[in-house]
């Protein structure tokens, strides 16, 4: 074609497609920003890998409006700050790496921040949250790991933040409505707009934009089922008590009488200014991209691995199923996925006026676009409405499906609809899996640990019973070991481990077996997943123009079946499970002392110790054997728990060099147990 034309036309012709591709079209990192350098642990060498430091500082991006892998970006078009065709925004990190990166083993772990919280390293490797003063044992330094903490959450409360522009249409202010809920574990004159989570705000809140329209309002139920009731509004108004007195604010919802513990409350109100919220979505594809095909000198890696806990798993659902995998010229950006605790969820990441911190909680956070369909990795059909599809479906497409592991704990069974994520959504089957997933249950878990000796939960998380106190930290270190070898030498990790419809161990809540423990009580529900409705274009377009939402019929709720001694059956379980000297119940009930009683804690499963003796069974009345029935003596224990971790070990879901420690805690848990 550019033969037959006249050259001056073809220079011209060539000039411009030169400029073409010169042009920003790709989302890329525009540059990184360092503000600090610390050396970690005084400089010491981790191994082979020498010493590390804690670089922190700011990454700025610009991506393309017209990219193709852009234009799920809810309001991307819209942006304020939009120029020649792109938009710019940045975001917090923190990377731990090797100082001399030559001595790096070349894989990134890539941390999405829980509410702004960079944990990863602390909770694998056992020291502090900072890790400079106290790297614990520096696991994965040892390793040659460089870990980065990219922050993504536009309404973080503090730490690692995302910083986007607002979205107007044409110049024009955009409003919408916007809802919250909270139920209080003691009463409070009044209630923050933001998200408050375990006693702490989770995101901060968009304040309400006119105070006196008659869409804002407030009602209460006694349950997540129960029906509303409408509080008049001559009793509330948006205002806080500063210095003793009560003043108007537009954060905060005041109460007459107070909001009384037990009680649900939602709250509606009109909003204005969107964030682009998505942009945190391109925030991680981007910089996992920059990582291995960039040209900086500050992190550099060969494989990346997508990381994230809880909110931050069901974010890497999010972002996989939302197509964010393949960066701007179609390349895979995260190599690997680690989602853990985050059942079957994705969330308010990607619409208009997202709130990312919502979650979905028995008392909190109810009817928010969490656990909806599709749940599957594999596509699948709902049966009423006849929306197909699955979480990979644009990976797969693209030809960028990363090696994934979800992972679960068994509070999110009963939780976060967890056994949606393989079981058809009538209920009836379980579903096949993509050889790329590996789903695991680590049975006796609660969605974080607790602490030992088992105590109950504070504040909004006061349960009637212990928390479990059973260690992630080694299996983290296993997912971690095994992830990389998947993606590094296609060593298969091992096998899916979680519960079943075909073999009996997961089934529907009327058929679930627990034994009757004198003064324990259980629940009624467990959380479902949802057909809700918030508008014709939530779905197309991310608009959520209905607040609360319409809400359809639920999907089938299926559950761990334990054993005779309250134990689940299924899954990965540690020697503290195969060889018991407790119950590990998948639910906590409310503490009397916060209000609803009959309701199911956030997060926590409930450590219900064996009697000590035959006397103390009998006494009680406990079904359950005794400790002394069970065990021989402390040496017949401790061979039990050894074989037992040898197992583990063996399948490679403990690695060898945590046998040590895990067997030190089979002596400590027998010798709590037993204590006079």
């Amino acid at each position: 074609m550019l033969q037959r034309m006249n050259p001056r036309k073809v220079a011209v012709s060539l000039i411009l497609l030169l400029s073409w591709f010169a042009l920003p079209l790709a989302a890329r990192v525009v540059r990184l920003e360092v503000t600090s350098r610390t050396d970690i642990a005084g400089g010491k060498s981790f191994g082979t890998s020498g010493p590390y430091e804690r670089i922190t500082g700011k990454v700025y991006y610009s991506v393309a409006v017209a990219n193709p892998h852009n234009r799920r970006i809810v309001d991307l078009s819209n942006a304020v700050n939009l120029k020649n065709g792109q938009v710019a925004f940045s975001s917090d990190f923190v990377a731990i790496r090797p100082k001399d990166l030559s001595k790096g083993d070349g894989s990134l772990l890539l941390e999405v921040p829980n509410r702004g919280s960079a944990s990863i390293v602390g909770l694998v490797d056992g020291g502090s949250p900072d890790v400079v003063s106290n790297p614990g044992d520096g696991w994965l330094m040892r390793r040659g790991f460089t870990v980065v903490s990219l922050g993504w959450q536009w309404d973080a409360p503090s730490g690692l933040r995302l910083y986007a522009p607002i979205a107007k249409d044409h110049g024009k202010t955009i409003t919408g409505l916007l809802r919250g809920d909270l139920t209080p574990a003691h009463v409070m004159a009044e209630i923050p707009l933001g998200h408050l989570i375990t006693g702490r705000m989770g995101g901060t809140e968009y304040p309400v934009a006119a105070p006196e329209d008659p869409r804002n309002t407030l009602t209460v139920r006694d349950s997540r089922e129960g029906p509303r009731t409408l509080i008049p509004r001559s009793k509330w108004q948006f205002a806080h008590t500063v210095n003793g007195k009560l003043k108007p604010s537009n954060r905060f919802i005041h109460l007459d009488g107070g909001f009384q513990p037990g009680k649900l409350y939602e709250y509606v109100y009109v909003v204005k200014d969107p964030v682009v919220a998505g942009l945190g979505f391109a925030a991680m594809r981007d910089f996992a991209s920059y990582a291995k095909h960039g040209k900086g000198s500050e992190v550099v890696a060969q494989r990346v691995y997508g990381q994230g806990i809880s909110q931050d798993g069901r974010f890497l659902r999010n972002f996989l199923y939302d197509g964010f995998n393949a960066d701007e010229e179609g390349r895979m950006a995260l190599d690997g996925v680690l989602a853990h605790v985050a059942g079957a969820g994705r969330g308010s990441f990607n619409y208009r006026f997202a709130q990312p911190s919502r979650d979905a909680e028995p008392t909190s956070s109810v009817f928010f676009p969490t656990d909806i369909f599709p749940f599957t990795d594999l596509p699948e059909t709902d049966p009423l409405t006849g929306q197909h599809g699955g979480l990979l479906d644009r990976a797969t497409a693209e030809h960028v499906l990363p090696k994934i592991f979800f992972s679960n704990t068994s509070f999110e069974y009963w939780g976060r609809a967890a056994a949606l994520i393989h079981i058809t959504p009538d209920g009836k089957h379980d579903a096949q899996i993509s050889p790329n997933v590996r789903i695991y249950k680590f049975t006796g878990l609660q969605h974080f640990s607790g602490p030992f000796p088992p105590a109950r939960g504070q504040g909004d998380l006061l349960g009637q019973e212990p928390q479990s106190p059973l260690p992630i930290q080694y299996f983290w270190r296993a997912m971690i070991a095994n992830m990389d070898a998947w993606v590094r030498s296609n060593t298969p990790p091992p096998p899916s481990r979680y519960p079943k419809i075909a073999d009996g161990t997961l089934v529907p809540i009327s058929q679930y077996k627990f034994p009757h423990i004198p003064g324990v009580n259980l629940p009624h529900e467990a959380n479902p997943g949802t057909r809700l409705d918030f508008g014709p274009n939530w779905q197309r377009s991310g608009i959520l123009s209905v607040q609360p939402p319409k809400v359809g019929p639920d999907f089938p709720v299926l559950v761990p079946q334990p054993d005779k001694d309250g134990n689940e059956r299924d899954g990965v379980r540690l020697p503290q499970i195969t060889v018991p000297l407790a119950t590990y119940a998948p639910w906590n009930m409310r503490d009397p002392s916060i209000g609803a009683p009959t309701q199911r804690v956030p997060f926590e499963v409930s450590y219900i110790p064996f009697p000590k003796t035959a006397a103390d069974r009998i006494r009680t009345g406990d079904p359950r054997l005794s400790i002394a029935e069970r065990y021989k003596s402390r040496a017949d224990y401790m061979a039990r728990f050894t074989r037992a971790t040898d197992e583990l070990v063996k399948e490679r879901y403990i690695l060898p060099e945590d046998r040590a420690a895990l067997i030190k805690e089979g002596e400590r848990d027998w010798d709590y147990a037993t204590r006079p």
